[in-house]
């Protein structure tokens, strides 16, 4: 099974929302089973993207799910859909690298951000699918902070994180998830900077 096709059937298994299949048929029309999740760090290759918000999902429930306390359609929405902000913001581009061996210079692919709607990181995604779905405040506040420190309103000096990870548990839980997804679970997985 391809990435493409587990990300339908954990979407569709555990997200029953009204809007949800026109939201998934919006996804089909992007890039977003294509599209890398990073220029050139974690899952920086194609289908990267959709490889990295099937991991956050996994991390999610495995270690942070709590049965009578969380909802896996809850869980589902913040971690397949965290990132569709990345969905149609690289372009593939080329660059001369210097082949070590032969000398010459060969042209490379790499990964360019091309944002064609600068929103923000997860306030575009909180926007983007709040077009086909109505988030709960726990997913849409969790949604626009899973970035934690990494946020630019964090850098800017901006506190509203302290309250949202006070208030509302599934943000601190997305959060944890999307570093371990990124850091432990796809160490290796770019194609730009092999490590």
């Amino acid at each position: 099974m391809d990435y493409q096709e587990k990300f339908h059937l954990l979407y569709e298994e555990n997200i029953k929302r009204e809007g949800a299949d026109r939201f998934l048929a919006w996804l089909d029309r992007t890039d977003f089973f294509t599209a890398p999740a990073s220029t050139k760090f974690h899952c920086a290759c194609e289908n990267g993207l959709v490889q990295h918000s099937i991991n956050v999902f996994e991390v999610l429930v495995e270690k942070h799910f709590e049965e009578g306390l969380d909802s896996m359609e809850s869980f589902a929405i913040c971690g397949l859909l965290h990132d569709v902000c990345k969905s149609q913001f690289y372009k593939v581009s080329s660059r001369n690298v210097k082949n070590e061996e032969t000398g010459a210079w060969e042209k490379q692919p790499y990964y360019m951000v091309e944002d064609s709607f600068p929103y923000g990181h997860g306030e575009k995604s909180v926007f983007l699918i709040e077009r086909f779905l109505r988030l709960k405040p726990a997913e849409a506040v969790a949604i626009r902070w899973h970035m934690g420190g990494f946020d630019e309103a964090v850098k800017g000096g901006s506190f509203a994180i302290s309250l949202a990870f006070d208030k509302y548990p599934l943000a601190v839980k997305l959060h944890l998830a999307d570093l371990e997804a990124t850091y432990l679970r796809e160490k290796n997985t770019s194609v730009v900077n092999k490590k």
